[in-house]
């Protein structure tokens, strides 16, 4: 369990917050880059670490991210004017730039010269797999851009969408490094046969777990590497590693032969987040994938129209069907992600007490993913700065499983995963 001081430092990402603080020395998705679709669009609300803001795209196509409200009054630059390169405040007519630079003041004889002794707030933001990305931090500390992966990569090979989440963003996070969950919250009663994930299969799979030879947590420059190395059926282990990249990504699970999950989490305030829901692949989708990916409800819940929110949600009690329950699937909720939603979307309320835990075993993951961002914010706290932001390379990492025959070494299964999580895996299998 954590302190209530380790819960909140962990928790709270607000404008001058140790965890805030270490949020923005990284780049982070602010919005979709749909959100913004063309030049001179509409602005849209942004909320972002408890930060009120505007995005806009400007007349060169240009993303911009500002405060929501014009420094002159206070008056709110949601209903602005996008025109010739700048967004302008429909109350006096001042307009700003992208960068936050005051470009015209014509509602007073001094505007021409006092212009340029004013701004607006503005974050660094640019385009990239289909996300508006944004560096909230001091402008003396700006570390190059990421370049995951799948930044390379085209709508063909990427599937993205985004959810409302009420709740922190790191009881979110908790599940990816939570393994022993899905042999209940995801299981169906006929021993997972008609399990539309087919994630778990059984108690041979929970027994395997709960002896596993092998589980360890290496810190690396993006984050953690979690590998573990458990005995599966006769003569064979089954060995596996996932991330946790600094400071709320996570590298979970492989839905097929080199399709991978990448989850963001990102801070609205302390008690909800957006979920970047991502799956994406080395070579271009099946027609089966993209039609499950949009269509089938299961691996992407189906949002109420014109916002964020699936249709399964706190409100509704997530459609739990009793029913259901009873005959088919442990939780009688139909989505997969909307079965942890469920679950963490009040544990203690939108923002969980960690001190009333009671850890076990299985919960080891979690620990050392809590470590790591309590002690980078505490490091950042003494002035050293995190150097993950500035090595974006160390983050074009993804998952990987194999099977492997029980006759190598923990050291040599180990280095044999390892050198799976770079390029297309030759090697996994589908457990």
């Amino acid at each position: 369990m954590l302190t209530r001081e380790e819960n909140d430092l962990l928790t709270q990402t607000g404008p001058g917050t140790p965890m805030g603080d270490l949020f923005r020395r990284h780049w982070i998705p602010a919005c979709l880059s749909e959100e913004i679709p063309s030049a001179d669009c509409p602005p849209v609300r942004v909320t972002l670490l408890s930060e009120k803001l505007i995005a806009f795209r400007d007349s060169n196509g240009n993303p911009g991210l500002v405060d929501a409200y014009c420094p002159h009054r206070g008056a709110p630059l949601f209903f602005g004017r996008n025109e010739e390169c700048g967004i302008r405040c429909v109350y006096h007519g001042w307009k700003f730039d992208v960068s936050g630079k005051c470009v015209d003041l014509p509602n007073s004889p001094e505007g021409e010269t006092y212009k340029d002794k004013v701004a607006v707030k503005a974050y660094p933001s640019f385009d990239g797999g289909g996300i508006v990305w944004t560096y909230m931090g001091p402008a003396d500390k700006l570390p190059p851009r990421p370049t995951f992966e799948w930044l390379d990569f085209g709508e063909d090979r990427r599937y993205l969408r985004k959810y409302l989440l009420r709740c922190n963003y790191f009881q979110a996070i908790e599940g990816d490094y939570d393994p022993s969950h899905g042999f209940f919250l995801h299981s169906t009663l006929d021993n997972n046969a008609s399990n539309p994930g087919n994630r778990v299969r059984g108690g041979n799979r929970l027994n395997s777990f709960l002896n596993r030879k092998h589980n360890q947590v290496e810190d690396t420059p993006y984050g953690q590497a979690h590998i573990s190395i458990a005995q599966f059926g006769e003569g064979a282990n089954v060995a596996q590693v996932s991330q946790f990249f600094m400071p709320s990504f996570t590298g979970s699970g492989i839905s097929g032969p080199n399709v991978y999950a990448s989850n963001m989490r990102v801070p609205i305030d302390d008690e909800s987040c957006f979920h970047y829901r991502l799956r994406w692949s080395y070579e271009p989708f099946s027609k089966e994938q993209v039609w499950e990916d949009k269509y089938g409800g299961y691996t992407y819940p189906e949002q109420i129209p014109g916002t964020f929110l699936a249709k399964e949600n706190k409100d509704n009690d997530y459609l739990v069907d009793r029913i259901a329950q009873k005959n088919y699937s442990f939780t009688g909720i139909k989505a997969f992600p909307i079965q942890d939603l469920a679950l963490v979307e009040d544990q203690w309320g939108a923002r969980a007490d960690r001190s009333l835990e009671k850890l076990v075993t299985a919960d080891q993951n979690i620990i050392a993913v809590r470590r790591r961002l309590i002690t980078a914010a505490r490091a950042l706290m003494e002035g050293e700065e995190p150097s993950g932001p500035w090595n974006p390379d160390a983050y074009r990492v993804h998952t990987a499983r194999m099977t492997l025959p029980d006759t190598l070494s923990i050291e040599e299964s180990v280095e044999a995963i390892k050198a799976q999580t770079r390029g297309p895996v030759t090697l996994s299998t589908s457990t």
